[in-house]
């Protein structure tokens, strides 16, 4: 008796201690892939123009704010119960209120940031002119019913679930949550049409140019290092236990999922910074920042079932075709997919999932010992349920998300005025300004000189110095001018041309013409300080030796008042 209870508690304790080891590698990667929220965020604000920053910024907090309360309260429990009356299961509780607080939370959470993902990914395409209010909504629908859908055919629920049933494989998302997200991107876009100016009245596209590369690219770096958690993480048993025997779960293939990823990342932008060259002479940043994406995205499906060899040529495939599908989504089907969400996370995903089975590890190698070790290999009779999910997938997505869209384009709140849109959804939609003091270059010390006002001699003449220049001399002209003894002045954030010679400019691929250059214009009046005073000031602090300096005016004024004394002329100044 006193043995048998001895070895009871010994399996109780290896089951606890089991179950916490998995419970850590959950909530580990868990943490991991909301991170890659940050790199949404990143990413997207990088691709769109700085006047719509803080919405698309405050979209991808929105959709997890929204998108994490319904999928507990709905989403979980839809799927599971969905996915149990399709393939065959047992229903249980359609919200989370009641699962058990250590494993069944920390199992929910885990599903949640897939479903999370998938969410915001959409949120890129619509960018610049979706209203928030409509977004938000779909987000809510996205969550509680067309990502729990999908998930309960290939996951959930099930015994086994009714995609799973038939042979379709997915193991991290490829289709479930990529291809859900660019698919539903691309569909919202188009019903919601292009922003304004994306096309010309022929047809012809113009280029857009997104506001900063820099957060592009640091945004895909942050997305790929959450990847890791992405794909390695749904190698989510770590070790098992069975009737006194603890073994390896997943982890039996953790070390090729974690090889396969990477794999497929730096293929991808190989693939995508090479056809870009072929196609416009010169490798393209945000292609190759796409390209590790696409990359990515192409791997995650299929990422436990294929060979290195195989990470190699599917990541290769989503990076090469990344270009060709954004030129014909931008060209031939004329839909305004900002961010590249589709050709990134729609095509890619299809594309690894379908053509997987030519590196598949449970294939037969083709050509025996002459390219034996998985290169090239086929799992007999596996095309066949790849293409029916994934068109299953792609059908229910689209038809879900045109519903939506549809529906609030009829009602007109699909998108935001002309107006609205010409001035920018951060002031339209939340009353902001991303960059209000333009990238803060007049934010500027003057010297601690004390500014007076300079009318003195009621003979003096009025004259008006207006002064163009580089923005980054801006503070030096200040401090000049307050050694002068200048009055105040008036600075104002301009663009133009001048002697400063054009610079051609690409944004993915697409030649543009950038001939309006950011200048600074001062304004200001002078009475019985001499203009040529403050023309030498301007002049010494704001040359370089380059072009593009700037020019300085000088104007006669013919009167001067001040609004609060009522006094004019000199006086006023």
């Amino acid at each position: 008796m006193i043995e048998t209870a001895v070895l009871q508690a010994t399996e109780a304790d290896l089951e606890a201690l089991v179950n916490g080891i998995n419970m850590t590698w959950w909530l580990t990667v868990t943490f991991l892939i909301f991170f890659m929220h940050a790199g949404f965020a990143m990413l997207e604000a990088g691709q769109v123009r700085s006047k719509n920053v803080a919405n698309q910024l405050t979209k991808n907090m929105l959709t997890w704010a929204v998108g994490i309360l319904v999928f507990f309260v709905i989403g979980m429990g839809l799927s599971n119960n969905v996915g149990a009356l399709l393939g065959g299961g047992e229903t249980g509780s359609w919200t989370m209120f009641g699962a058990d607080p250590s494993i069944g939370m920390t199992e929910w959470l885990f599903s949640a940031v897939f479903a999370m993902t998938a969410a915001t990914i959409v949120s890129g395409a619509v960018a610049g002119r979706a209203k928030l209010r409509a977004y938000i909504g779909y987000t809510f629908l996205l969550a509680a019913l067309i990502y729990p859908v999908v998930a309960a055919m290939v996951w959930y629920g099930g015994d086994p679930p009714i995609l799973a049933a038939m042979g379709f494989e997915d193991f991290a998302g490829g289709m479930v949550v990529h291809g859900v997200g660019g698919i539903a991107g691309l569909t919202a876009a188009w019903i919601i049409g292009a922003r304004i100016g994306r096309f010309n009245e022929d047809g012809s596209a113009n280029v857009i140019p997104g506001h900063s590369m820099t957060f592009a690219v640091l945004g895909t770096l942050i997305l790929c290092f959450g990847w890791f958690g992405f794909n390695v993480g749904t190698a989510a048993t770590v070790v098992s236990y069975d009737g006194g025997s603890v073994m390896l779960g997943d982890f039996t293939v953790v070390g090729r999922v974690a090889a396969v990823t990477a794999l497929g990342m730096g293929l991808g932008a190989i693939g995508a910074g090479g056809v870009s060259w072929w196609m416009n002479g010169k490798v393209d940043t945000l292609y190759v920042a796409n390209g590790m994406l696409a990359g990515l995205v192409g791997v995650t499906g299929p990422t436990n079932l294929i060979t290195p060899m195989g990470a190699i040529a599917i990541g290769l495939l989503a990076g090469a075709q990344l270009p060709i599908v954004f030129t014909f989504v931008e060209k031939y089907l004329k839909i305004d997919d900002v961010c590249a969400v589709f050709p990134v996370h729609g095509s890619a995903g299809m594309l690894g999932l379908i053509i997987y089975p030519l590196w598949s590890v449970n294939g037969t190698v083709v050509g025996g010992g002459l390219v034996a070790g998985g290169v090239f290999s086929i799992e007999a009779g596996q095309f066949v349920p790849q293409i029916v999910g994934v068109a299953v997938i792609t059908v229910w997505t689209v038809l879900a998300t045109a519903a939506v869209w549809g529906a609030f384009k009829a009602i007109g709140q699909a998108r935001v005025t002309p107006e609205h849109e010409h001035d920018g959804l951060d002031v339209a939609e939340h009353g902001v300004d991303t960059y209000p003091e333009f990238g803060q270059t007049d934010i500027v010390s003057d010297g601690g000189r004390e500014i007076r006002t300079d009318g003195g001699e009621s003979e003096a003449e009025l004259k008006m110095v207006t002064a163009i220049i580089r923005p980054d001399r801006l503070g030096a002209v200040k401090r000049a001018l307050a050694e002068t003894g200048a009055p105040s002045l008036t600075v104002t954030n301009v663009s133009g041309r001048g002697s400063q010679p054009a610079k051609k400019g690409q944004w993915r691929g697409e030649e543009y013409t950038v001939d309006l250059h950011q200048k600074v214009k001062i304004d200001c009046v002078v009475a019985d300080i001499p203009a040529e005073d403050v023309v030498d000031a301007i002049r010494d602090a704001a040359n370089t030796g380059e072009p593009g300096d700037g020019k300085i005016f000088v104007l006669p004024v013919d009167g001067a008042y001040q609004v609060r004394t009522g006094k004019s002329g000199t006086d006023a100044v």
